[in-house]
């Protein structure tokens, strides 16, 4: 254009302006268009509905079309709400779900999922049982159908309960070989010492062992009630053809508890250690965290891009001096480690914010210090772009982790428990944009700076520092 300009001179000034007064016009046009299809856009993402019984079941569901579907029961109840004389009950209580009904024997239940081409699977964790499958579209009324039945009408035979005693200590011993699920365990023993969030969710062998009918009966009477379920579907669902299953299906279910209801369990963290040394095995494996915050705490999206700033890291990485996590860099340029993972694991109401990482017994002294001076830096000098990097970062994996039915499902069926609302992505998007530096310095500065950790260690870990000394890692005073 600036070419044009200079060889129409001064008497293609007029026509110079036209051309420049359309030129505007054409930009404000398109500009306009782009507003309008980014609004279409943002109004094409399917909605989540959500509509409640009356007797306080919630039906939420998100229909993106597609040709199958995924549908569950999420339940708020998990190994928390249970005591030291019944713990693995919940556990128990999944393994017995798919082990006949009333009206449908194992058999049948297994033969008539697999004519459909279904999948049918359960769950359990700390604060959560679900139940869910995965099937074609068309098939969702069956799909309901048979999660109410097993959740309501499961037979719980003598015969089947002793046979799934043999299963669950089985998967008790290959748990055991998993050493990041011991770590994890052992971490929250000694995070949550004497609380429900200590115990595991499977629960000790004694109890396996004597957990009986009755047990597993009061845990139904007592937590699968109305507003402690959510019925949750995404993929080819119709809302209002989910509600009239939900009502048809779970609109029996009790809403009231004969007393009060139960509370949910407080746990206290304790800054304290727990070491397993076992100088036969060939790598240390090595948690550390601090006390966070719950679900629904404005700390928690800081905490997660904090938590992605760390990041995570193992062998098979290329990089080098230019991946974008500071530990990585150094646990990769200085061999510290075979891997580290930051995490930031949330319940309703506390949640463990740290790092477990794998690593030789002669770096582990220099992979504590290196951590814990990762943390010291996230308190006091972390900078703009890191955080816009790690931002960004954070933004693509929650979009990267919501493809398909059923990890939408999932992501519906939690938030309603943890949120009691389905928290829209733009939503989510605009809290983590409102984070700066600031924002991480002061957050991480509340909950890291000087707190005393929890510390789980298993393996050959005799050159991990002793407490005291990791505690003085958390500011800046340790050499």
């Amino acid at each position: 254009m600036a070419a044009s300009m200079h060889r129409v001179g001064a008497a293609g000034g007029q026509l110079v302006r036209k051309l420049l007064s359309r030129t505007s016009s054409v930009t404000q046009f398109t500009r306009h268009r782009a507003a309008v299809a980014a609004t279409e856009v943002a109004l094409n993402v399917p909605e989540t509905k959500v509509t409640a019984l009356d007797n306080g079941l919630r039906v939420a569901s998100e229909d993106s079309g597609l040709a199958t579907c995924t549908v569950g029961l999420w339940i708020d109840a998990g190994s928390r709400y249970e005591n030291e004389r019944n713990n693995g009950t919940a556990h128990f209580l999944e393994h017995m779900a798919f082990k006949g009904t009333k009206k449908r024997s194992q058999l049948d239940l297994e033969l008539e999922i697999e004519n459909m081409g279904a999948h049918l699977n359960a769950y359990t964790s700390r604060e959560q049982t679900v139940y869910y499958a995965k099937a074609f579209s068309k098939d969702l009324p069956r799909a309901v159908e048979i999660l109410a039945d097993i959740i309501q009408n499961s037979t719980l035979g003598e015969a089947e309960i002793e046979r799934e005693r043999g299963v669950i200590l089985r998967e008790m011993q290959e748990v055991e070989t998993n050493l990041q699920e011991v770590v994890f365990d052992y971490l929250h023993a000694t995070a949550y010492q004497e609380t429900a969030l200590g115990r595991t969710i499977l629960g000790p062998a004694e109890n396996i062992k004597t957990i009986n009918r009755a047990d597993l009966v009061e845990y139904i009477t007592t937590h699968y009630k109305g507003p402690r379920i959510v019925l949750a579907a995404a993929g080819g669902v119709s809302h209002n053809e989910l509600i009239d299953l939900a009502k048809y299906h779970f609109g029996k279910l009790p809403a009231r508890y004969k007393g009060e209801a139960p509370a949910l369990p407080a746990c206290g963290f304790t800054g304290s250690e727990i070491r397993v040394r076992d100088d036969k095995m060939p790598l240390a494996h090595i948690a550390i965290a601090v006390e966070a915050v719950g679900w629904s705490h404005p700390d928690t999206i800081p905490l997660m891009v904090a938590n992605t700033l760390i990041g995570n890291w193992d062998r098979s990485f290329g990089g080098g001096v230019n991946l974008s996590s500071k530990l990585a860099q150094m646990a990769c340029q200085g061999n510290l480690c075979h891997s580290f993972q930051s995490f930031n694991t949330c319940y309703t109401d506390t949640g463990l914010w740290g790092l477990y990482t794998v690593c030789e017994p002669s770096t582990i002294n220099e992979m504590m210090h290196f951590t814990q001076l990762e943390w010291m830096s996230l308190c006091t000098s972390v900078t703009e772009s890191e955080v816009a990097r790690a931002k960004n970062l954070l933004k693509t994996n929650m979009l990267l982790h919501l493809d398909g039915s059923t990890p939408i499902c999932e992501d519906i069926g939690r938030q309603m428990l943890c949120y009691s609302r389905r928290i829209p992505l733009h939503e989510l998007e605009a809290r983590i944009d409102a984070i700066d530096a600031n924002t991480i310095k002061e957050v991480c500065m509340k909950y890291i700076f000087n707190k005393a950790p929890a510390i789980a260690a298993v393996g050959p870990i005799e050159q991990l520092p002793n407490y005291n000394r990791i505690k003085s890692g958390m500011n800046w005073l340790r050499t």
